[in-house]
């Protein structure tokens, strides 16, 4: 259940929150709530940020074109070795360790958008297949 919080907005603030409603298509009100929830999550994890993409709003490293879940994918196909995924990416340990962190606040979120791509990846393969069949047909 949502909880009824009010607040007042330095002059100016409110019209910029409607103006950026409207050009990104979603309620002003909606989008105040996400500004506030992920202002809240960056402050708790200061080297991750959100970017919107196909796939919807999504957690990301700072600075790099990484996301959250592919960090995590990668320490687990490393057999849960941080160091051995941060090698792989090319990552410094800490922001390997940062999106790891996130992770255990946020595990159902990621582990969401770890299994959305893999159905996608699934659905990908079976693509090419049936392809490289009707190829050889």
């Amino acid at each position: 259940m949502a909880e009824h919080y009010t607040l007042r907005l330095p002059e100016g603030t409110r019209q910029r929150l409607a103006d950026r409603a409207g050009r990104s298509g979603v309620a002003e009100r909606a989008l105040a709530q996400r500004y506030l929830e992920e202002g809240l999550r960056h402050d708790a994890h200061p080297l991750i940020h959100f970017l919107d993409g196909p796939s919807g709003r999504r957690a990301a490293l700072v600075g790099r074109g990484l996301d959250v879940w592919e960090v995590v994918a990668t320490v687990r196909a490393n057999d849960g070795s941080i160091k051995e995924a941060a090698e792989y990416l090319t990552l410094p340990l800490g922001l390997v360790e940062a999106a790891v962190s996130y992770y255990g606040e946020y595990r159902e979120e990621i582990d969401r958008e770890i299994e959305r791509n893999e159905l996608e990846y699934e659905a990908g393969r079976a693509a090419l297949e049936s392809g490289q069949q009707a190829l050889r047909a």
